[in-house]
């Protein structure tokens, strides 16, 4: 555009200059407009066209004899002349009706009125910013070493994004059937993608999947995942190990340097009777100090296998739904917005296993349609709140129910599913000689041994 508004002199004469051209060279409708002008030379303007032609025609004569010393050079310089005078005067006026043109298609499309700059220049801006912030994010730490995590008013924008009607609408786009020629080119597009291993599938032959949501949601064969059967804790599902560690006080680590609230995760201890000092005492069902309680966190990636196991044996006695938002769980937001977890719509069961307390939480995520819990089927997640934006809910927003008694979940059982990657959170108690065995960004498939005391480690060195 700025080259369109250039003076027509400006653009001429760079143009001869760059062809070593005299300057003193002017484009034919120039000489015309001239012409038609008080001369200073007659004293007066032509008074007719042959009296024009004449003196054209006496120009370009002068023209030609002051160039006559350069005979070497005539025929080349004549031939630009001509090209220049024919062709000058057009492209000149083409690039005015370019600049013309531009300005009335920006116009037309609206763009210079008020409803322009509200509907198409604010939106514009506010993707510049989004993208000027992402940037700072991806940089690294900061100036003082911390991670960049997100502010409160930051916090309040990404969760006034309407992310629970575009995961409504992708659940719902999820379920819809694929024409059975185009589902070997829309699932092995995927598969490619996110490096999905069909050959682990029950049903290998993409054919037999009649949604995208069916394929998510796709069974192993029988063989294709061993359960640890030595090991006191197993990995519940494929993933990656985003963390885990020992809880000593009521903030712990989502990932390295970014803490979340335990208390606003799982709610007011209400299933206990005592009162401790600390959250964590609270929970812990040993008065003595030889337990403490663990965490670990692991990441569903959307080419993971999406079905969740039981990690180890016990007996879930409580269920709370927390209808919280639907922010992405993936590792770079993880790093960068402080309480996640907490903030995100969740499925938590509370029970107890051989050491104490023990809890299981299956984590909501940006466009997963729902989560399902194969022993609860009244749970009903992912629900339409309306157009209520830009609030947070808070922790103690949730729905409870006690579990039918006698309800046990074995090592390796098959517990849910997600509709697209997510997050599943261990919260346990256990001895304080408690060892895990997986190490930070891991990659880790359902069963395999995830922890255990330190005795049944060395049952497992020896064996």
């Amino acid at each position: 555009m700025g080259f369109y508004l250039l003076t027509r002199k400006r653009i001429l004469s760079t143009m001869t200059n760059s062809h070593g051209i005299q300057r003193n060279w002017t484009p034919k409708w120039l000489n015309m407009r001239r012409a038609f002008k008080p001369s200073q030379t007659f004293g007066k303007p032509f008074s007719s066209g042959e009296e024009l032609t004449k003196k054209l025609s006496t120009k370009g004569n002068a023209d030609q004899q002051g160039q006559q010393h350069s005979t070497g050079k005539k025929g080349k310089l004549n031939k630009l002349r001509k090209f220049h005078k024919l062709w000058g005067w057009k492209a000149s006026a083409g690039w005015t009706i370019l600049s013309v043109l531009d300005w009335w298609l920006l116009a037309a499309g609206g763009w210079l009125t008020w409803r322009g700059v509200f509907l198409k220049w604010t939106p514009l801006g506010l993707c510049l910013v989004a993208a000027a912030q992402w940037t700072l994010i991806t940089d690294g730490p900061n100036g003082k070493g911390q991670a960049r995590t997100a502010t409160p008013w930051q916090t309040t924008v990404y969760c006034s994004l309407p992310l629970r009607l575009i995961s409504r609408g992708w659940g719902w786009l999820a379920d819809c059937r694929v024409p059975i020629p185009i589902r070997p080119i829309v699932y092995g597009c995927y598969s490619t993608a996110f490096g999905v291993n069909i050959e682990e599938a029950a049903a290998s032959d993409f054919k037999n999947y009649r949604s995208i949501a069916e394929f998510f949601t796709r069974s192993l064969k029988e063989d294709a995942r061993t359960i640890d059967s030595n090991s006191c804790l197993v990995s519940p599902a494929d993933g990656r190990v985003l963390h885990f560690g020992l809880a000593t006080n009521e903030q712990v680590e989502q990932v390295k340097g970014v803490t979340y609230s335990l208390k606003s995760f799982l709610g007011p201890a209400s299933w206990v009777d005592k009162c401790s000092p600390t959250y964590v005492d609270t929970i812990r069902t040993r008065d003595d100090e030889e337990t403490a309680i663990y965490q670990c966190i692991i990441y569903l990636a959307p080419g993971d296998y999406h079905r969740f196991h039981s990690p180890t044996s016990w007996t879930p006695m409580l269920r709370r739904h927390f209808s919280g938002e639907l922010l992405s769980v993936s590792p770079k937001i993880a790093h960068w917005l402080p309480g996640l977890f907490s903030l995100n719509e969740r499925a938590l069961y509370l029970g107890r296993w051989q050491h104490g307390f023990f809890s299981f939480a299956a984590v909501g995520a940006t466009n997963v349609g729902s989560i399902q819990i194969y022993i609860d089927e009244r749970l009903q997640t992912n629900k339409w709140h309306g157009l209520k934006v830009g609030k947070v809910n808070k922790s103690e927003h949730f729905d409870e129910i006690v579990l039918p008694q006698g309800t046990t979940l074995e090592k390796g059982q098959l517990l849910g599913q997600f509709n697209m990657g997510s997050t599943v959170v261990l919260i346990f108690e256990a001895p304080k000689y408690f060892q895990f065995f997986v190490e930070q960004g891991q990659t880790i498939k359902m069963g395999e041994p995830l922890g255990c005391t330190k005795s049944r480690k060395n049952q497992l060195v020896d064996s």
